[in-house]
């Protein structure tokens, strides 16, 4: 179990990682609740930043969870508003993150429930794929979907995604999955 988290320093670049420790990332689209998320997975209601400005996030953030492993929130990706330029280093800084830290063990993918995969997503999880990391689908805000459409829903998201190994669709506002995917996720820091 989480029993402590703290945030521990925002980077652009993986030199400036804090010393190395088994970490995942968190990886996912410009409102897809990043932050919720790890404020729901750590028990923390303010341990990650929750904004109303979708695209807030611009470094790679740090939490030490445990004493033992980081959590890394990475930036959102697919916001309209940012820059060319930005867009362009926002993928530089995730392609280094993911090829140069070697102390990263797999990757989070959250993905909107309600509104399934968007393209940047499944071309996101594509390009994990093909660097052979480990992903693990975290689809977000299973509660706005009625409880009668959800089943077919999950099947749609993992067909789209060619049935996953690693998948759970959870809720952080009714905690649904949350127990099991914070068992997981620590099972995969310890492996």
């Amino acid at each position: 179990m989480i029993k402590e988290a703290e945030y521990i320093k925002s980077l652009t670049h993986p030199k400036d990682a804090p010393e190395p420790k088994n970490s995942v990332l968190m990886l996912g689209r410009s409102n897809v609740g990043k932050s919720s998320f790890i404020n729901s997975l750590t028990h923390r209601k303010n341990l990650a930043r929750v904004s109303n400005t979708p695209g807030k996030t611009l470094a790679l953030n740090f939490y030490l969870i445990n004493q033992l492993y980081y959590i890394v929130d990475a930036p959102g990706y697919g916001y309209a508003k940012r820059s060319k330029g930005m867009k362009d280093e926002f993928i530089e800084m995730i392609e280094r993150i993911i090829l140069d830290f070697p102390s990263l063990i797999f990757v989070c993918l959250l993905i909107d429930f309600k509104v399934g995969p968007t393209e940047k997503d499944i071309e996101t999880y594509s390009f994990l794929r093909s660097m052979h990391k480990d992903v693990m689908i975290i689809c977000t805000k299973k509660d706005k979907i009625p409880k009668t459409r959800q089943y077919k829903q999950e099947k749609e998201i993992k067909k789209l995604l060619s049935d996953p190994i690693s998948f759970y669709a959870i809720s952080n506002q009714t905690k649904e999955n949350m127990e099991i995917v914070e068992q997981e996720i620590l099972k995969k820091l310890e492996g």
